[in-house]
Protein backbone atom coordinates (compact mmCIF):
# COMPACT_ATOMS: atom_id res chain seq x y z
CA UNK A 1 0.00 0.00 0.00
CA UNK A 2 2.88 2.21 -0.18
CA UNK A 3 2.96 2.61 -3.87
CA UNK A 4 0.45 2.90 -6.46
CA UNK A 5 -0.07 -0.46 -8.89
CA UNK A 6 -0.52 2.60 -11.55
CA UNK A 7 -0.18 6.20 -12.23
CA UNK A 8 -3.27 8.78 -13.95
CA UNK A 9 -1.75 9.31 -17.14
CA UNK A 10 -2.01 12.43 -19.11
CA UNK A 11 -4.71 11.38 -21.62
CA UNK A 12 -3.10 11.91 -25.20
CA UNK A 13 -4.17 13.23 -27.95
CA UNK A 14 -6.91 11.70 -29.82
CA UNK A 15 -7.10 12.22 -33.70
CA UNK A 16 -8.60 16.01 -34.57
CA UNK A 17 -10.10 14.99 -37.79
CA UNK A 18 -12.61 12.76 -35.57
CA UNK A 19 -13.60 15.22 -33.42
CA UNK A 20 -15.60 17.85 -34.76
CA UNK A 21 -14.40 22.18 -34.76
CA UNK A 22 -15.28 23.89 -31.23
CA UNK A 23 -17.07 26.85 -30.91
CA UNK A 24 -17.08 29.43 -28.14
CA UNK A 25 -19.75 29.24 -25.64
CA UNK A 26 -19.77 33.28 -25.17
CA UNK A 27 -22.09 35.87 -24.18
CA UNK A 28 -24.93 35.27 -26.21
CA UNK A 29 -25.36 30.89 -24.54
CA UNK A 30 -27.24 31.97 -21.40
CA UNK A 31 -29.30 29.62 -20.70
CA UNK A 32 -27.46 25.92 -20.03
CA UNK A 33 -28.78 22.59 -19.73
CA UNK A 34 -26.03 20.89 -17.75
CA UNK A 35 -26.77 17.08 -18.02
CA UNK A 36 -25.27 14.27 -15.11
CA UNK A 37 -28.08 11.37 -14.82
CA UNK A 38 -26.35 9.96 -12.11
CA UNK A 39 -25.50 9.91 -7.74
CA UNK A 40 -24.81 12.39 -5.17
CA UNK A 41 -20.77 11.47 -6.07
CA UNK A 42 -20.87 11.85 -9.64
CA UNK A 43 -23.13 15.37 -9.72
CA UNK A 44 -20.41 16.82 -6.65
CA UNK A 45 -17.88 15.63 -9.18
CA UNK A 46 -19.13 17.47 -11.82
CA UNK A 47 -20.11 21.05 -9.91
CA UNK A 48 -16.23 22.50 -10.90
CA UNK A 49 -17.63 21.87 -14.55
CA UNK A 50 -20.72 23.57 -14.12
CA UNK A 51 -18.88 26.62 -12.14
CA UNK A 52 -16.94 26.86 -14.82
CA UNK A 53 -20.14 27.26 -17.26
CA UNK A 54 -21.95 29.70 -14.77
CA UNK A 55 -18.66 31.88 -14.56
CA UNK A 56 -17.29 32.07 -18.06
CA UNK A 57 -19.82 35.08 -18.99
CA UNK A 58 -22.02 37.00 -17.18
CA UNK A 59 -25.82 36.04 -16.32
CA UNK A 60 -25.75 32.32 -17.26
CA UNK A 61 -28.88 30.58 -15.97
CA UNK A 62 -27.76 26.34 -14.76
CA UNK A 63 -30.25 23.76 -15.18
CA UNK A 64 -29.54 20.70 -14.20
CA UNK A 65 -31.16 17.21 -15.78
CA UNK A 66 -30.54 14.77 -13.16
CA UNK A 67 -31.74 11.35 -11.83
CA UNK A 68 -34.88 11.71 -8.89
CA UNK A 69 -31.85 10.37 -6.56
CA UNK A 70 -29.01 13.30 -7.63
CA UNK A 71 -31.90 16.15 -7.79
CA UNK A 72 -31.74 15.98 -3.89
CA UNK A 73 -28.74 17.58 -3.74
CA UNK A 74 -29.03 20.62 -6.33
CA UNK A 75 -30.62 23.08 -3.44
CA UNK A 76 -26.99 22.78 -2.06
CA UNK A 77 -25.63 23.20 -4.83
CA UNK A 78 -25.22 27.77 -6.01
CA UNK A 79 -24.60 27.48 -9.32
CA UNK A 80 -27.64 25.20 -10.44
CA UNK A 81 -30.27 27.96 -10.83
CA UNK A 82 -33.08 25.19 -11.72
CA UNK A 83 -33.37 21.13 -11.42
CA UNK A 84 -34.91 18.84 -13.34
CA UNK A 85 -35.46 15.49 -12.20
CA UNK A 86 -35.15 12.51 -14.95
CA UNK A 87 -35.00 9.29 -14.46
CA UNK A 88 -33.57 8.11 -18.14
CA UNK A 89 -34.29 4.33 -18.75
CA UNK A 90 -30.58 4.83 -20.42
CA UNK A 91 -29.42 4.63 -17.42
CA UNK A 92 -31.51 1.60 -15.73
CA UNK A 93 -33.61 3.04 -12.95
CA UNK A 94 -36.72 2.97 -14.68
CA UNK A 95 -37.48 -0.91 -16.06
CA UNK A 96 -40.45 -0.96 -17.91
CA UNK A 97 -41.64 2.43 -17.75
CA UNK A 98 -43.69 4.05 -20.42
CA UNK A 99 -42.22 5.97 -23.57
CA UNK A 100 -44.53 8.85 -22.45
CA UNK A 101 -42.31 9.77 -19.64
CA UNK A 102 -39.25 10.41 -22.14
CA UNK A 103 -41.74 12.07 -24.79
CA UNK A 104 -42.82 14.32 -21.93
CA UNK A 105 -39.48 15.08 -21.18
CA UNK A 106 -38.73 15.94 -24.28
CA UNK A 107 -41.77 18.75 -24.68
CA UNK A 108 -40.31 19.99 -21.21
CA UNK A 109 -36.74 20.81 -22.49
CA UNK A 110 -38.07 22.28 -25.80
CA UNK A 111 -39.91 24.61 -23.74
CA UNK A 112 -36.68 25.28 -21.89
CA UNK A 113 -35.20 27.48 -24.95
CA UNK A 114 -31.92 26.78 -23.74
CA UNK A 115 -28.85 27.63 -25.82
CA UNK A 116 -26.48 24.66 -24.76
CA UNK A 117 -26.31 21.32 -23.32
CA UNK A 118 -23.45 20.50 -21.63
CA UNK A 119 -23.49 16.40 -21.65
CA UNK A 120 -21.60 14.67 -18.70
CA UNK A 121 -20.93 11.07 -18.27
CA UNK A 122 -18.26 8.42 -16.86
CA UNK A 123 -16.25 7.11 -19.63
CA UNK A 124 -17.85 4.03 -19.57
CA UNK A 125 -21.20 5.74 -20.05
CA UNK A 126 -22.58 6.64 -23.59
CA UNK A 127 -23.91 10.42 -24.24
CA UNK A 128 -25.92 9.48 -27.39
CA UNK A 129 -29.07 8.60 -26.08
CA UNK A 130 -29.11 12.21 -23.66
CA UNK A 131 -27.92 13.63 -26.55
CA UNK A 132 -30.78 12.61 -28.89
CA UNK A 133 -32.95 14.02 -26.20
CA UNK A 134 -31.33 17.36 -26.35
CA UNK A 135 -31.39 17.19 -30.31
CA UNK A 136 -35.00 16.30 -30.26
CA UNK A 137 -35.95 19.24 -27.84
CA UNK A 138 -33.85 21.50 -30.26
CA UNK A 139 -31.49 22.78 -28.06
CA UNK A 140 -28.45 24.43 -30.82
CA UNK A 141 -25.51 23.56 -29.32
CA UNK A 142 -24.53 20.20 -27.59
CA UNK A 143 -21.50 19.34 -25.85
CA UNK A 144 -20.23 15.68 -24.69
CA UNK A 145 -17.54 13.26 -24.91
CA UNK A 146 -18.28 10.35 -27.40
CA UNK A 147 -16.60 7.28 -28.39
CA UNK A 148 -18.62 6.44 -31.34
CA UNK A 149 -18.93 9.09 -34.26
CA UNK A 150 -22.23 11.00 -32.89
CA UNK A 151 -22.72 12.81 -36.43
CA UNK A 152 -25.78 15.12 -35.78
CA UNK A 153 -26.48 14.54 -32.09
CA UNK A 154 -23.38 16.57 -30.98
CA UNK A 155 -22.22 20.06 -32.21
CA UNK A 156 -19.47 19.72 -29.82
CA UNK A 157 -17.85 16.34 -30.11
CA UNK A 158 -14.77 15.19 -27.95
CA UNK A 159 -13.68 11.98 -28.93
CA UNK A 160 -13.40 9.74 -25.91
CA UNK A 161 -10.19 8.84 -25.14
CA UNK A 162 -10.02 6.42 -21.71
CA UNK A 163 -9.16 4.42 -20.45
CA UNK A 164 -6.53 3.36 -23.50
CA UNK A 165 -4.89 7.46 -23.90
CA UNK A 166 -4.84 7.39 -20.15
CA UNK A 167 -7.30 8.17 -17.39
CA UNK A 168 -8.55 11.01 -15.22
CA UNK A 169 -10.05 11.91 -12.29
CA UNK A 170 -13.49 12.54 -13.09
CA UNK A 171 -13.43 16.07 -11.70
CA UNK A 172 -10.23 16.61 -14.59
CA UNK A 173 -12.12 15.01 -17.34
CA UNK A 174 -15.31 17.01 -16.89
CA UNK A 175 -13.08 20.77 -16.74
CA UNK A 176 -11.58 19.58 -19.56
CA UNK A 177 -14.57 18.93 -21.39
CA UNK A 178 -16.15 22.17 -20.68
CA UNK A 179 -13.12 23.98 -21.38
CA UNK A 180 -13.41 22.97 -25.40
CA UNK A 181 -16.19 25.19 -25.56
CA UNK A 182 -14.29 28.07 -23.93
CA UNK A 183 -15.42 27.32 -19.81
CA UNK A 184 -12.82 27.91 -17.39
CA UNK A 185 -12.07 28.66 -14.19
CA UNK A 186 -9.14 28.90 -11.17
CA UNK A 187 -10.80 27.36 -8.21
CA UNK A 188 -11.47 23.46 -9.21
CA UNK A 189 -13.20 22.59 -5.98
CA UNK A 190 -15.87 20.68 -5.68
CA UNK A 191 -19.26 22.71 -4.08
CA UNK A 192 -21.93 22.02 -1.67
CA UNK A 193 -23.41 25.32 0.44
CA UNK A 194 -24.44 24.19 3.97
CA UNK A 195 -27.63 25.54 5.51
CA UNK A 196 -27.58 27.30 8.33
CA UNK A 197 -30.73 25.60 9.13
CA UNK A 198 -28.93 22.06 8.45
CA UNK A 199 -26.67 23.14 10.96
CA UNK A 200 -29.09 24.09 13.49
CA UNK A 201 -30.94 20.43 13.01
CA UNK A 202 -28.16 18.54 13.44
CA UNK A 203 -26.66 20.35 16.61
CA UNK A 204 -30.29 18.82 17.89
CA UNK A 205 -29.65 15.41 17.01
CA UNK A 206 -26.38 15.34 18.52
CA UNK A 207 -27.25 17.56 22.11
CA UNK A 208 -29.62 14.82 22.06
CA UNK A 209 -26.89 12.26 22.14
CA UNK A 210 -24.54 14.34 24.81
CA UNK A 211 -22.49 15.04 22.01
CA UNK A 212 -20.91 18.34 21.63
CA UNK A 213 -21.69 20.22 18.34
CA UNK A 214 -17.89 21.49 18.52
CA UNK A 215 -16.60 18.07 18.36
CA UNK A 216 -14.21 16.18 17.25
CA UNK A 217 -15.48 13.13 16.28
CA UNK A 218 -15.01 10.41 14.16
CA UNK A 219 -17.06 9.10 11.45
CA UNK A 220 -17.53 6.15 9.74
CA UNK A 221 -20.25 5.31 6.94
CA UNK A 222 -19.97 1.62 5.92
CA UNK A 223 -22.07 1.85 2.80
CA UNK A 224 -21.59 1.90 -0.94
CA UNK A 225 -23.75 1.78 -3.17
CA UNK A 226 -21.95 -0.99 -4.86
CA UNK A 227 -21.22 -4.52 -3.17
CA UNK A 228 -18.00 -4.86 -4.90
CA UNK A 229 -17.33 -1.22 -2.88
CA UNK A 230 -18.03 -2.10 1.01
CA UNK A 231 -15.48 -2.99 3.10
CA UNK A 232 -16.69 -6.22 5.68
CA UNK A 233 -19.25 -4.71 8.46
CA UNK A 234 -16.62 -6.68 11.05
CA UNK A 235 -13.38 -5.30 9.80
CA UNK A 236 -15.47 -1.73 9.76
CA UNK A 237 -15.91 -2.85 13.57
CA UNK A 238 -12.75 -3.38 14.32
CA UNK A 239 -11.55 -0.18 13.03
CA UNK A 240 -14.29 1.47 15.54
CA UNK A 241 -13.28 -0.62 18.22
CA UNK A 242 -9.25 0.42 17.52
CA UNK A 243 -10.64 4.43 17.48
CA UNK A 244 -12.36 3.93 20.85
CA UNK A 245 -9.45 2.49 22.53
CA UNK A 246 -6.65 5.36 21.22
CA UNK A 247 -9.42 8.71 21.79
CA UNK A 248 -11.71 9.47 24.12
CA UNK A 249 -13.96 10.40 21.30
CA UNK A 250 -17.42 9.87 19.95
CA UNK A 251 -17.88 7.55 16.82
CA UNK A 252 -20.73 8.67 14.64
CA UNK A 253 -21.98 5.98 12.21
CA UNK A 254 -24.33 7.02 8.90
CA UNK A 255 -25.81 5.63 6.33
CA UNK A 256 -29.64 5.36 4.53
CA UNK A 257 -32.75 4.12 6.60
CA UNK A 258 -32.01 0.94 4.40
CA UNK A 259 -28.27 0.75 5.87
CA UNK A 260 -29.62 0.77 9.52
CA UNK A 261 -28.84 -3.35 9.83
CA UNK A 262 -25.48 -2.71 8.18
CA UNK A 263 -24.60 0.20 10.83
CA UNK A 264 -26.08 -1.98 13.87
CA UNK A 265 -23.84 -5.18 12.66
CA UNK A 266 -20.73 -2.70 12.55
CA UNK A 267 -21.77 -1.50 15.97
CA UNK A 268 -22.15 -4.80 17.59
CA UNK A 269 -18.80 -6.07 15.76
CA UNK A 270 -17.09 -3.60 17.32
CA UNK A 271 -17.40 -4.62 20.60
CA UNK A 272 -19.17 -3.96 24.12
CA UNK A 273 -16.28 -2.27 25.38
CA UNK A 274 -16.66 0.21 22.45
CA UNK A 275 -20.49 0.48 22.12
CA UNK A 276 -21.01 3.32 24.50
CA UNK A 277 -19.04 5.44 22.06
CA UNK A 278 -20.89 4.90 19.32
CA UNK A 279 -23.76 6.78 17.47
CA UNK A 280 -25.94 5.30 15.10
CA UNK A 281 -27.01 7.94 13.10
CA UNK A 282 -28.70 5.83 9.97
CA UNK A 283 -31.65 7.13 8.58
CA UNK A 284 -31.96 10.13 10.67
CA UNK A 285 -30.11 12.97 8.76
CA UNK A 286 -31.19 14.63 5.60
CA UNK A 287 -28.48 15.47 3.34
CA UNK A 288 -28.33 18.94 4.35
CA UNK A 289 -27.63 17.60 8.17
CA UNK A 290 -25.30 14.87 6.71
CA UNK A 291 -23.14 17.93 5.20
CA UNK A 292 -23.73 19.85 8.41
CA UNK A 293 -22.06 16.67 10.48
CA UNK A 294 -19.16 16.21 7.67
CA UNK A 295 -18.50 19.89 7.49
CA UNK A 296 -17.52 19.23 11.25
CA UNK A 297 -15.95 16.26 11.22
CA UNK A 298 -12.13 15.61 12.50
CA UNK A 299 -12.08 12.35 10.02
CA UNK A 300 -14.35 10.54 7.66
CA UNK A 301 -13.66 7.27 7.43
CA UNK A 302 -15.59 5.48 4.48
CA UNK A 303 -15.78 3.41 1.36
CA UNK A 304 -15.38 4.82 -1.77
CA UNK A 305 -19.02 5.92 -1.79
CA UNK A 306 -20.91 9.45 -2.01
CA UNK A 307 -19.82 10.67 1.33
CA UNK A 308 -16.34 10.89 0.07
CA UNK A 309 -17.30 13.48 -2.45
CA UNK A 310 -19.29 15.52 0.05
CA UNK A 311 -16.17 15.40 2.20
CA UNK A 312 -14.35 16.58 -0.23
CA UNK A 313 -16.35 19.58 -1.07
CA UNK A 314 -16.15 20.53 2.55
CA UNK A 315 -12.48 20.20 2.91
CA UNK A 316 -12.91 17.06 5.65
CA UNK A 317 -10.18 14.02 5.64
CA UNK A 318 -10.97 11.07 4.36
CA UNK A 319 -9.70 7.27 5.02
CA UNK A 320 -11.08 5.96 2.03
CA UNK A 321 -10.85 1.90 1.72
CA UNK A 322 -10.86 2.35 -1.91
CA UNK A 323 -11.91 -0.29 -4.36
CA UNK A 324 -10.00 -1.01 -6.84
CA UNK A 325 -12.58 -1.21 -9.33
CA UNK A 326 -11.74 1.96 -11.12
CA UNK A 327 -9.51 4.79 -10.73
CA UNK A 328 -10.98 8.07 -11.49
CA UNK A 329 -13.41 8.48 -8.28
CA UNK A 330 -10.87 8.81 -5.37
CA UNK A 331 -11.23 12.25 -2.81
CA UNK A 332 -10.75 15.55 -4.79
CA UNK A 333 -8.41 18.18 -2.90
CA UNK A 334 -9.01 17.12 0.63
CA UNK A 335 -6.44 15.72 2.79
CA UNK A 336 -6.63 11.90 1.98
CA UNK A 337 -5.58 8.28 2.95
CA UNK A 338 -6.80 5.99 0.26
CA UNK A 339 -5.97 2.56 1.22
CA UNK A 340 -6.26 -0.80 -1.64
CA UNK A 341 -4.89 -3.59 -1.61
CA UNK A 342 -2.94 -4.52 -5.35
CA UNK A 343 -4.44 -7.49 -7.64
CA UNK A 344 -4.53 -8.79 -11.10
CA UNK A 345 -8.19 -7.94 -11.46
CA UNK A 346 -7.70 -4.39 -10.93
CA UNK A 347 -9.81 -2.32 -12.51
CA UNK A 348 -13.10 -4.15 -13.20
CA UNK A 349 -15.50 -1.41 -13.23
CA UNK A 350 -17.96 -4.30 -11.90
CA UNK A 351 -21.01 -3.58 -9.49
CA UNK A 352 -20.11 -7.01 -8.15
CA UNK A 353 -16.54 -8.48 -7.35
CA UNK A 354 -16.57 -10.88 -10.44
CA UNK A 355 -13.57 -13.02 -8.34
CA UNK A 356 -15.83 -12.98 -5.68
CA UNK A 357 -12.64 -12.03 -3.46
CA UNK A 358 -12.82 -8.65 -2.42
CA UNK A 359 -9.63 -8.67 -2.25
CA UNK A 360 -8.29 -5.39 -2.96
CA UNK A 361 -10.31 -3.79 0.12
CA UNK A 362 -10.13 -7.29 2.03
CA UNK A 363 -6.44 -7.02 1.81
CA UNK A 364 -6.32 -4.05 3.63
CA UNK A 365 -6.09 -4.41 7.65
CA UNK A 366 -8.30 -2.75 10.24
CA UNK A 367 -5.21 -1.89 11.78
CA UNK A 368 -3.67 0.21 8.46
CA UNK A 369 -7.60 2.15 8.02
CA UNK A 370 -7.49 3.05 12.19
CA UNK A 371 -3.93 4.11 12.45
CA UNK A 372 -4.70 6.45 8.72
CA UNK A 373 -7.85 7.68 11.12
CA UNK A 374 -5.57 8.73 13.92
CA UNK A 375 -2.65 9.67 11.62
CA UNK A 376 -4.96 12.59 9.56
CA UNK A 377 -6.98 13.34 13.16
CA UNK A 378 -3.68 14.06 14.82
CA UNK A 379 -3.20 16.61 12.58
CA UNK A 380 -5.59 18.93 13.32
CA UNK A 381 -6.35 17.85 17.48
CA UNK A 382 -4.58 16.36 20.38
CA UNK A 383 -5.15 12.84 20.59
CA UNK A 384 -5.38 11.27 24.07
CA UNK A 385 -1.42 9.16 24.61
CA UNK A 386 -0.11 8.32 21.41
CA UNK A 387 -1.38 6.70 17.94
CA UNK A 388 0.47 3.02 18.61
CA UNK A 389 1.33 2.04 15.12
CA UNK A 390 0.83 4.97 13.28
CA UNK A 391 3.30 4.71 10.07
CA UNK A 392 2.31 8.00 7.42
CA UNK A 393 4.03 5.96 5.11
CA UNK A 394 2.27 3.01 4.48
CA UNK A 395 -0.83 4.38 4.44
CA UNK A 396 -0.75 7.37 2.54
CA UNK A 397 -1.28 6.69 -1.60
CA UNK A 398 -2.80 9.23 -2.89
CA UNK A 399 -4.34 8.35 -6.69
CA UNK A 400 -5.15 11.46 -7.46
CA UNK A 401 -4.10 15.40 -7.40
Amino acid sequence: MSALPFKILPVVAQAPERETSFSHWGEDVKRILCVRLDRLGDILMTTPAMHALRTSAPNRHITLLTSSVGAKAAPFLGDVDEVIAYDAPWHGSTPGAAPSADLAMQRRLDAGRYDAAAIFTVYSQSALPAAMLCYLAGIPRRLAHSRENPYGLLTDWVCEPEPHGGVRHEVERQLALVAKVGATCVDTRMRFDVPTGARESLAVHLSARGIEPEGPWFVIHPGASAPSRRYPPERFGEVAARLARETSWPILLTGAAEETPLVREVMACAGPAARARLHDLSGELSIGELAALLESTTVLVTNNSGPVHLASALATPVVDVYALTNPQHTPWQTEQRVLFHDVECRWCYRGECPQGHHRCITGVSPSKVAAAALDLAASRHPLRGAPAGVDAASVTAPLTS
